[in-house]
């Protein structure tokens, strides 16, 4: 080791004392400055700091920037000003002996600390684990949508309001040039600067405190800031509440980890300025005094409260030279800001993009054929894709979901009603990121839900800050609210919103239903009037009414102390008779119905309600798979259904409703782009044994395919449409019922598909038993009439040829 290294190891590892005992630091700046080591801009810098301590933190960035060349200018200039303190730290040759076996020493402590980090830190327990439960972190972890940007109003409206693959598209623009990962949130920025402190901002169950575990083990596992960062400590503020008299900083840090407190004070004497900080739920400091106090203490081993001493170290205060990463919800954010050091760099954890939703469900299920399964279903849900972009709405569907597995059940069986997830969703955030509630559950859900109403009633989802103190106690505390700033000319503007418009509108359905008798009559009268049946404004607002009256719904409310008055739950129930008494409703209003009742989720009250109804008349528009699922539900609880016309269906949503289809006596439906496979399940589900009259399905993209099946006692009439062809239009076969068995449905299609003339008429040859046959072709050719007489030749039961 050369001199110059010898002398900068010998800074390094004293600079903490030096930041608190060397008085002479303008003379040394002098030195420093004379010898073309110190620009004048910082020497100013230095000269203009309060006290001495606060020069000696300016003058780090000198050195820290200027390498071993300058520190050795230093010590040179320490040795001349300090003496007494010089000769107290040591000699440089005493010092480097010493030092190589401290250095030793500490770095056996570390090594010791990181492999306790990752032993600890590798497993999550779960909200609903049992006693000992617990999963490896690897098998939840999904690395979050991370922006490093404030999104100005509009874009906060937009990603607000978007659902299902628009919110998908506005993310993804907003990802392409802004998202970062864990390994660059201390990246300098445009400028070149590197940030001291990193705000980590996000909602209530974005998968903070995951993330920062995720980075406590990564960093321990030599994954994450290898050679940046020495050490990491981890404190949790839920935590720093809870303890007890005054403590020092190198006494809370050993509070949270392995290490001792004379082990943690080796540590940072050693090298502060590889050291990080990372500092969860900041939200939840139970902050005791102004932010703004300069009266906080600067050293290392001073006691004073918990929560003062933490102040100290965000300010910079104490530990200067160290790094910060401290997480928080938005609603604190700028509390946040005003009180921790510089220079900041802000980054916000979104949630889940789509790819990130995908990823997830295959880390929880571990098995490819379930997570697609499970995922499939999911996403073609607007409103519960749109909720998993929220992690823990995503570890909810996704252990629901695996009940269903487990249990043998159907996957959707136990995912009953989009309501019932976010009413979990809703009691997880009461029970686990609420701290010390000023008032009661209900009161709390009722004000909340008042908020809400205002802003759908003024078509809102940005509140402003007047309306929402007026309503809530305590918004930066709750956290179904987030909080923004914009600017607004030469001002900040604050205004709240809820995470997403769809919780918008679930607290105020929570709202309507929670009032007492007369007021909550009187409020959905007024809601339901805008629900014409032609376009409904509050639609998505009764389908959560209807959905908090379900009877498991209404349990789970009711441990939290909320009660849906009966009189409520019959007024929502005599409204929706009145509307569909006498038979369905039109065509823009059926799906309406239908997810009211998915919603309620009533056998019997669905039965009542769809009582008096025939069939479904649809024109013929694509469904998504909520429009499926709602409709399959009614006609499993509704027998009266006897037809269905003019579904459009995709093959997955098709192969859902099949097995219902042989309760309809008539059904006419679209399926898109089937396979063989679905056109064979089609046709032997209809046709052994059931009661269907008439059935078609339509495919005219793809196979330009038209079939039409009907049944009498003893035959079964089969239409084929081959529209455009080149040579047939179409065929249509009666045959007896025995014959369907031996009929090669799959080879039938292909040969359609493949549009062979030839092979196909060869084909019909096999048909022996026909009854009845008619062929429509743009001509009689000579190998048509040839195939004609061999017809009625080979099939003597062939009756009558057209």
């Amino acid at each position: 080791m050369d001199q110059y290294s010898e002398r900068a190891r010998f800074v390094d590892a004293h600079w903490a004392k030096l930041v608190q005992r060397v008085k002479m630091v303008m003379p040394i700046a002098d030195e420093l400055r004379s010898g073309g080591m110190l620009e004048y801009e910082l020497y100013s810098k230095i000269k203009a700091a309060n006290t001495n301590q606060e020069k000696m933190r300016e003058l780090y960035e000198v050195l820290h920037s200027g390498g071993d060349k300058v520190k050795s200018a230093f010590y040179s200039s320490l040795e001349k000003h300090e003496p007494s303190l010089f000769r107290e730290l040591g000699s440089t040759g005493h010092h480097t002996h010493s030092e190589k076996t401290h250095s030793s020493e500490i770095s056996s402590v570390i090594h010791k600390y990181m492999k306790r980090i990752c032993s600890e830190y590798q497993y999550v327990t779960e909200y609903n684990s049992l006693p000992g439960e617990h999963v490896l972190l690897s098998e939840r972890f999904t690395q979050p949508l991370i922006l490093q940007k404030h999104r100005d109003r509009i874009e906060r409206e937009e990603e607000i309001r978007s659902s299902g693959e628009s919110l998908q598209q506005v993310l993804s623009s907003r990802s392409s040039a802004d998202s970062v990962h864990l390994n660059s949130l201390f990246d300098p920025d445009d400028h070149g600067i590197s940030p001291s402190s990193v705000i980590l901002q996000g909602n209530s169950g974005n998968g903070k405190s995951f993330t920062v575990q995720k980075i406590m083990m990564d960093w321990a596992s030599g994954d994450l800031y290898k050679g940046r960062f020495g050490i990491v400590f981890h404190l949790k503020c839920k935590e720093i509440n809870r303890i007890s008299g005054e403590k020092s900083l190198v006494e809370i840090l050993s509070c949270s980890c392995s290490l001792t407190s004379h082990e943690i004070s080796q540590i940072l004497q050693q090298s502060p300025e590889k050291v990080l900080v990372v500092i969860d739920g900041f939200d939840e400091l139970k902050l005791t005094q102004d932010i703004n106090d300069p009266s906080a203490h600067t050293d290392l081993l001073q006691k004073a409260p918990p929560v003062d001493t933490l102040c100290a170290l965000l300010r910079g205060r104490i530990l200067p030279e160290s790094f910060l990463l401290v997480s928080s919800r938005s609603t604190a954010t700028d509390t946040l800001s005003k009180l921790l050091k510089g220079p900041q760099c802000f980054s916000e954890i979104v949630g889940f993009s789509e790819k990130g939703v995908e990823e997830y469900f295959q880390k929880f299920f571990q098995n490819e054929e379930r997570s697609r399964e499970a995922y499939t279903y999911v996403k073609a849900n607007k409103t519960l894709i749109t909720a998993c972009s929220i992690p823990v709405v995503c570890w909810i569907i996704c252990t629901t979901i695996q009940e269903r597995f487990k249990y043998g059940a159907n996957k959707t069986s136990g995912l009953e009603t989009t309501t019932s997830i976010y009413v979990d969703f809703v009691c997880t955030l009461l029970e686990h990121h609420f701290q010390g509630l000023s008032q009661s559950v209900p009161t709390l859900l009722k004000s909340l839900g008042q908020l809400a109403e205002r802003g759908m009633l003024e078509q809102q989802v940005l509140l402003d800050e007047k309306s929402v103190n007026e309503t809530i106690s305590d918004p930066a505390g709750n956290p179904f609210l987030c909080k923004f700033l914009f600017k607004r000319r030469i001002y900040q503007e604050t205004m709240f919103s809820f995470m997403h418009l769809s919780f918008q509108e679930f607290f105020t359905a929570l709202y309507y239903v929670l009032l007492d008798e007369e007021e909550s009559q009187r409020k959905l009268a007024r809601t339901l009037l805008m629900n014409n049946f032609s376009k409904p404004r509050f639609a998505d607002v009764v389908q959560f009414a209807f959905g908090l009256l379900n009877k498991d719904v209404r349990l789970t409310l009711e441990k939290h102390g909320l009660f849906i008055h009966p009189k409520t739950q019959a007024h929502l129930k005599e409204w929706i008779l009145e509307k569909v008494e006498g038979g369905p409703v039109f065509q823009e209003a059926v799906f309406f119905v239908l997810h009211c009742l998915y919603e309620l989720h009533e056998e019997d009250f669905v039965k009542e309600a769809m009582g008096s109804w025939k069939g479904i008349y649809l024109d013929g528009e694509s469904l998504s798979r909520t429009d499926v699922c709602a409709l399959l539900y009614c006609c499993q609880c509704c027998q009266s259904f006897q037809q269905i016309s003019g579904l459009c269906l995709t093959s997955e949503d098709f192969s859902m409703i099949l097995p219902e289809l042989h309760k309809l006596k008539k059904a006419s439906l679209t399926i898109d782009g089937p396979s063989d496979s679905d056109l064979c399940e089609l046709i032997y589900a209809l046709t052994r044994g059931q009661t269907l009259s008439a059935q078609c399905v339509c495919e005219p993209t793809y196979r330009s395919l038209f079939l039409s099946i009907s049944k009498e006692p003893s035959s079964i009439h089969m239409a084929i449409f081959l529209h455009p062809h080149p040579d047939l239009r179409s065929f249509r076969l009666t045959f007896p019922h025995s014959e369907i068995i031996n009929i090669d449905w799959t080879r039938l299609f292909q040969i359609i598909e493949q549009r062979d003339s030839e092979a196909l008429l060869s084909f019909l040859h096999s048909f022996s038993n026909l009854e009845k046959m008619e062929i429509e072709v743009e001509c009689l050719t000579e190998m048509l009439s040839v195939w004609t007489l061999q017809m009625t030749q080979k099939c003597p039961s062939l009756t009558e040829l057209t």
